[in-house]
C-alpha cells in the first residue's frame, strides 16, 4: 500500500521562519519541489496552505499582492490548495506616546517652543493605532489534521510550522495510527516533542527547490513593485499577532 503524504503549511509561521532563518528569495520557492523533497518515497497527494485572507477594503495593494501570490502557488501543482482564515483589525494604545504627552504637560523647565510643539504633535499622532491579527488559521489546520486522520485520508502528515499550538492535534492524529512530522527552519520544542520526528531545515536545504521563472507576475508593473517583493509581502509584516 502506498504511504499517502499530506503537507499542512501554516503560511504565516512558515513565511516568517524562512525570513528569519535567512532563506533567500522566497518568491521563487517551488512548493511542489519542497513537497517532493520532504516526502521522498512517499506518495505526495496534497499540500494544504493556510493563511489569513487580506481584506479588499482600504488600501487594496496588499490584497492584490496576496491574490497574485496565492494564484501562482496553486498554479504550481494541482495538489496545492490554499485555505483562508481571516485578518482582523484591532486597536492599540501607545503607552510611550501617552507618557510623553503627560511629561510635556507637566514640564516645568522651559524648552524651545518649536521643539515642544513638534514633540506634542508626534505624541498625539502616535497615541493610538491599529494592528492586524490573523484568526482561525491555526484552528482550521488543527481541525483538518484530526478530521482527515479520522477519515483515513492520509498515512503521513508533514506540518510546516514550529507552532506548539498544534501539539494536541498531532497527538490525536498519531493515536489514529498516523505518522506526523514537523518541518521548519525554526525549532519549536513543544511541537518537536509531540511529532514522530522534527525535520530541521537549513537555508542550503532549499537550494534545489527554486523555480527558474523570473518573469514579472501579471499586474506587477502597474503596482510598481518588483516581482520578488510582490510575492513575498503576502503573509507579512501586516500580521503582527495571532491573538
Amino acid at each position: 500500500m502506498p504511504d499517502r503524504a499530506v503537507l499542512f503549511v501554516d503560511g504565516n509561521n512558515w513565511y516568517h521562519a524562512l525570513k528569519d532563518g535567512g532563506v533567500r528569495d522566497q518568491a521563487r520557492l517551488n512548493h511542489a519541489a519542497i513537497a517532493a523533497k520532504l516526502c521522498g518515497p512517499r506518495d505526495w497527494i496534497a499540500t494544504r496552505y493556510y493563511i489569513g485572507r487580506v481584506s479588499q477594503t482600504g488600501d487594496t495593494t496588499l490584497y492584490a499582492e496576496q491574490r497574485r501570490f496565492m494564484a501562482k502557488l496553486e498554479a504550481t501543482d494541482s495538489r496545492i490548495k490554499v485555505y483562508y482564515g481571516r485578518i482582523e483589525q484591532r486597536p492599540y494604545v501607545n503607552e510611550a506616546a501617552r507618557e510623553l504627552r503627560r511629561y510635556l504637560a507637566d514640564l516645568t523647565t522651559s524648552i524651545d517652543k518649536t521643539v515642544y510643539r513638534e514633540l506634542s504633535e508626534l505624541a498625539k499622532k502616535h497615541d493610538q493605532g491599529y494592528y492586524m491579527v490573523e484568526k482561525a488559521v491555526d484552528v482550521m489546520l488543527a481541525v483538518d489534521l484530526v478530521v482527515m486522520a479520522e477519515r483515513n485520508e492520509f498515512d503521513t502528515a508533514y506540518i510546516l510550522s514550529a507552532d506548539g499550538d498544534y501539539t494536541h492535534a498531532v497527538q490525536v492524529a498519531r493515536a489514529k495510527g498516523k505518522k506526523v512530522f514537523a518541518a521548519s527552519v525554526n525549532h519549536g520544542a513543544q511541537l518537536a516533542a509531540a511529532v514522530d520526528c522534527h525535520i530541521p531545515l537549513k537555508p542550503a536545504w532549499f537550494n534545489d527547490c527554486y523555480s527558474e521563472e523570473l518573469s514579472e507576475p501579471a499586474g506587477t508593473k502597474k503596482s510598481g513593485l518588483h516581482p520578488k517583493r510582490a510575492a513575498t509581502r503576502t503573509q507579512p509584516e501586516i500580521i503582527m499577532k495571532r491573538r
